[in-house]
C-alpha cells in the first residue's frame, strides 16, 4: 500500500497572470540593452553615446546621506534612507552629460514582475517634479563628467531593499547599468518626515523611541518592580534583512508594506510561532531542554538572525521576549515603539470585564473551581503612528501584542489599538481594543458557593487589575507610569463614561450590591525579601462595629508562574482569630524558605490568598499578595581604555546566594558595538561559591555602550547586570 500523496500547493495559474507578490528577496533583472529594432549582426556601435562609468551610492556611514537620514548606526555596507526626505547619488559617465542631446533616467524596482502602478518600479527623470505617488529628483551639479542627483522619495513609498539601475537612451534601444547588489538601497519608515504616517515631532522622543539601541524592561509586581535591560540592537549586522525575511516569511503583499497599520499587525502574529512558523516558540513550562531559556537571553540580535539564517523559529520566549524582539523589528523599521508593562494584567476573560475567584461557604478558596488568572505582570509593545482608518485623535500611540494568548482574525496576534480609544471605551475601533481593554479594566469577583451548587458575588475588587502601566522614561534609565495614558482615576466621572461606552459595545461588568461590613482585613509585608531567606506575612483586622468578633481564616500559598498559573501549593494554615469591640489586632504568619525554596520555578514568585469567615455576621473576608523575591545581581566590570578596536576586558562576578547547588548554569555577555554575544556554561556553582569570568574584546562603534550580562539556571533565573563603556575614537 502506497502512501498517500500530498495534493499539489495552490497556484495562482487559471486565476491570475503573476503569482502574488510577497517576496522582497526575489527579484527579476532587468536587460543591460532593450533594442527598439531588429538590430543588424553584431552589436550596435555604442561609442558615441552616453555610458555611465561608475555610480557612487554615497552609502558610507560617515558621508551626508546616512548622516541626515538618521541611518548612520546600521551596520551595512548599503545606503539605508528614510522616506519622504531627499538623498544624493552621484552618476560619473564617459563623457560631460548634455540635456539638450542626452537622456538618462534611474530605476528603482522591488520585488518580481515591478509595476509602475504597484509602487514597485519606479522611473526617474533629471528634474522630475513632485507629483502624487511619486518620486521627485532634482540635478545639483553636472561638470566634470559626474551629474549629482538629488532624489526624494514619496512619504508613503513601499518599505523595503529596491534595486537600481542607471538606463540611458539611444537610437537603437536602452543601455543600462548591469544589476549590481552593492548599489541596492533599503528604504524604511520616517519618524523625521512630516508627511510619513510615522511622524513623530519631538527630537528627544525620536532618540529614544527610534536610535536608542538599548532599553529597560519592567517586570515583579507593583509594589516591588524589578528591571531588566535589554540589547535590542536594532542596528546591528543582519537585523535589517531579518526584519524584512520576516515580512517575506508571512508572505506580506509588497503593495501593503507602505502602511505602519498593515505591517505593526503582521509582525505581531510573526514575531511569535504560534500559528505561522513566526520568530519565537513560547514556552512556559520550565522546560527548556531543547533551546534558551526565555530569561537566559540578554538581546534580539541573536534571535532575529538566527531565525533569518535558520529558517526555523527560535527556541523559546515568554511575554518580555517578544515584546523586545517586536521593539527591535519596530526601530529598525523606523517605527517609533516602545515596551510597555501592564501589572496584574487580566487574561483569558473572553472581553466580560471580570475574573472569578470561587470560595466555599466557610470563604475557604475552592481551587478546582478557579480557573481564571491574573498575569503578575505583561509586556506588551506601543508603536507611534496616524490612524486614517480611525476617527480624528485616535493616531499616535497604538498598542500591539505579540504574545499568543488569543487569535484575532484567525491568528495569534494583538492590535494595533488606539490607545486613546482604550481610555475613553471606544472598544468598536480595530483592531482587537475590547482585549486590551479587559486587560488594564476588570475586576475581580470573589463568589461564594453554596452547598446546593449556586453562587452569589460577595466581593468586586475594582482597582486590582491595572494598577500600574510602565515603561522606560526618555533619555534616562528610569520608569515612566503611563497608567493615566490607558485609564481614568478609579471611581471618577471620566473613568465611568469610559465604562459605560465600553458596555455599548457588547463588554459586561458584574455589579454587586455590597452589605456594609463591619470587619476589615489587609495583608502586610516587610519590604524586599532576598530569595531564600525566612519572612513574615503581617494580616491585620480591623473590628469597626460595638461587639466581640470570632473568625476563621484560611492562609493558602503557592507558588506561581508569573503568569498566575499554579505550580504548587506550599502554605496551608487555618487561624482562629478573635478581636474585640473597635480594636486592631495583628496576627503573624510565618514563612520559612524550607518550605518554598525547592519548589520555585521559572521567576520566583509567591501567591498568597487569605480567605476568611466571620463568625457572627458571615462576611467573607478575601485579599490576595503576590510576593516576587530580590534576585542578587551580576556585577560587571570594564578595564581598559574604551578606544574603537583597542583591546580591553570585561569581568563578570557572581556568588551563588542559595544554599543549595546551582546545576546547569549559563551566563550570557554581550553589547552592541562592543562584542557580539558569548555563551560559558558552567555544570556546578556551590552554595556561597564565587563566579568569576573575564572576556576580552575590543570596541567597533564609538559613543556610549553598555555590556549586558545574565546568569541563567534552573533554580535560579532573572539574574542580570550591566556596566556603560564611553567609547572614543
Amino acid at each position: 500500500m502506497t502512501e498517500r500523496q500530498k495534493p499539489p500547493p495552490p497556484s495562482h495559474i487559471g486565476r491570475s497572470n503573476v503569482p502574488p507578490i510577497v517576496s522582497n528577496a526575489e527579484s527579476d533583472a532587468l536587460p543591460e540593452f532593450e533594442a527598439f529594432m531588429l538590430l543588424p549582426r553584431g552589436p550596435p556601435n555604442l561609442k558615441d553615446f552616453l555610458e555611465v562609468i561608475n555610480v557612487d551610492m554615497m552609502k558610507k556611514p560617515d558621508e551626508s546621506n546616512r548622516q541626515e537620514h538618521h541611518t548612520n548606526l546600521y551596520d551595512s555596507n548599503h545606503l539605508i534612507i528614510r522616506r519622504g526626505q531627499p538623498f544624493q547619488i552621484k552618476i560619473t559617465f564617459n563623457r560631460t552629460y548634455k540635456p539638450e542631446k542626452d537622456q538618462f533616467w534611474l530605476e528603482f524596482l522591488i520585488g518580481r514582475y515591478p509595476q509602475v502602478s504597484k509602487g514597485t518600479y519606479i522611473p526617474i527623470m533629471p528634474e522630475q517634479e513632485q507629483e502624487q505617488g511619486k518620486w521627485r529628483s532634482t540635478l545639483l551639479e553636472n561638470e566634470n563628467k559626474s551629474v549629482t542627483l538629488s532624489l526624494c522619495p514619496n512619504a508613503d513609498c513601499i518599505v523595503g531593499k529596491f534595486r537600481m539601475y542607471v538606463a540611458v537612451m539611444t537610437p537603437y534601444g536602452i543601455r543600462r547599468t548591469p544589476k549590481a547588489p552593492e548599489r541596492d538601497v533599503y528604504i524604511i519608515f520616517n519618524p523625521w518626515a512630516e508627511d510619513d504616517s510615522v511622524f513623530l515631532s519631538d527630537e528627544e522622543e525620536r532618540k529614544e523611541y527610534v536610535l536608542n539601541e538599548y532599553g529597560t524592561i519592567y517586570y515583579g509586581e507593583a509594589s516591588n518592580v524589578e528591571c531588566r535591560p535589554w540589547n535590542f540592537g536594532q542596528f546591528e549586522y543582519g537585523v535589517l534583512d531579518a526584519c524584512l525575511y520576516v515580512m517575506d516569511q508571512a508572505q506580506m503583499p509588497l503593495i501593503g508594506r507602505c502602511d505602519p497599520v498593515k505591517v505593526s499587525r503582521l509582525a505581531s502574529a510573526m514575531v511569535n510561532a504560534k500559528d505561522d512558523d513566526g520568530i519565537l516558540v513560547g514556552n512556559w513550562s520550565g522546560d527548556y531542554t531543547y533551546g534558551v531559556a526565555p530569561t537566559a537571553w540578554t538581546g534580539s540580535v541573536e534571535i532575529l538572525v538566527n531565525y533569518a539564517s535558520s529558517r526555523n523559529p527560535v527556541c523559546y520566549g515568554q511575554c518580555w521576549v517578544f515584546a523586545a524582539v517586536f521593539n527591535t523589528f519596530l526601530r529598525c523599521l523606523g517605527i517609533p515603539a516602545r515596551v510597555v508593562t501592564n501589572f496584574f494584567s487580566a487574561h483569558d476573560n473572553n472581553g466580560n470585564l471580570k475574573v472569578d475567584v470561587i470560595l466555599d461557604d466557610e470563604g475557604k478558596i475552592n481551587t478546582y473551581l478557579t480557573k481564571d488568572s491574573i498575569w503578575n505582570y505583561h509586556c506588551w509593545n506601543e508603536c507611534w503612528m496616524t490612524r486614517p482608518d480611525l476617527p480624528t485623535g485616535f493616531g499616535g500611540w497604538q498598542v500591539v501584542d505579540a504574545t499568543p494568548q488569543e487569535t484575532s482574525d484567525g491568528l495569534y496576534r494583538c492590535g494595533p489599538a488606539s490607545v486613546q480609544a482604550i481610555k475613553h471605551g471606544q472598544v468598536c475601533f480595530p483592531f482587537d481594543a475590547p482585549f486590551v481593554y479587559a486587560e488594564i479594566n476588570s475586576d475581580v469577583v470573589y463568589w461564594k458557593r453554596n452547598k446546593d451548587g449556586t453562587q452569589e458575588a460577595i466581593k468586586v475588587n475594582k482597582q486590582h487589575v491595572g494598577q500600574m502601566v510602565l515603561t522606560k522614561e526618555v533619555g534616562r534609565d528610569a520608569q515612566k507610569n503611563i497608567t493615566d495614558l490607558y485609564k481614568f482615576k478609579e471611581g471618577s466621572e471620566e473613568e465611568r463614561l469610559s465604562v459605560e461606552t465600553a458596555l455599548t459595545y457588547g463588554l459586561n461588568r458584574q455589579t454587586v450590591q455590597m452589605e456594609a461590613n463591619d470587619v476589615d482585613m489587609e495583608v502586610r509585608l516587610q519590604d524586599a525579601i532576598l530569595i531564600g531567606s525566612d519572612f513574615k506575612l503581617s494580616l491585620e483586622f480591623r473590628n469597626r462595629s460595638r461587639e466581640r468578633r470570632t473568625m476563621s481564616i484560611y492562609v493558602n500559598g503557592n507558588i506561581v508562574i508569573y503568569t498566575g498559573v499554579t505550580s504548587k501549593e506550599f502554605k496551608s494554615q487555618t487561624l482562629k482569630v478573635s478581636l474585640e469591640a473597635q480594636h486592631t489586632r495583628v496576627v503573624d504568619v510565618s514563612i520559612q524558605s524550607k518550605d518554598y525554596i525547592n519548589h520555585l520555578v521559572e521567576q520566583a514568585m509567591l501567591h498568597f490568598i487569605i480567605t476568611g469567615r466571620v463568625n457572627e455576621t458571615a462576611q467573607i473576608l478575601t485579599e490576595q499578595k503576590v510576593i516576587s523575591f530580590q534576585i542578587p545581581k551580576l556585577t560587571v566590570k570594564t578595564t581598559g581604555m574604551p578606544r574603537v578596536n583597542e583591546e580591553m576586558s570585561v569581568t563578570v562576578e557572581f556568588k551563588n546566594p542559595l544554599q543549595k547547588n546551582l546545576v546547569n548554569v549559563s551566563l550570557r555577555l554581550e553589547g552592541p558595538g562592543l562584542m557580539k554575544t558569548k555563551v560559558k556554561m558552567y555544570s556546578l556553582i556551590p552554595p556561597n561559591t564565587p563566579l568569576t569570568w573575564t572576556e576580552y574584546f575590543a570596541p567597533t562603534k564609538p559613543g556610549r555602550r553598555k555590556l549586558i550580562a545574565c546568569l541563567d539556571s534552573e533554580a535560579l533565573r532573572q539574574v542580570y547586570g550591566e556596566t556603560e563603556v564611553n567609547v572614543i575614537v
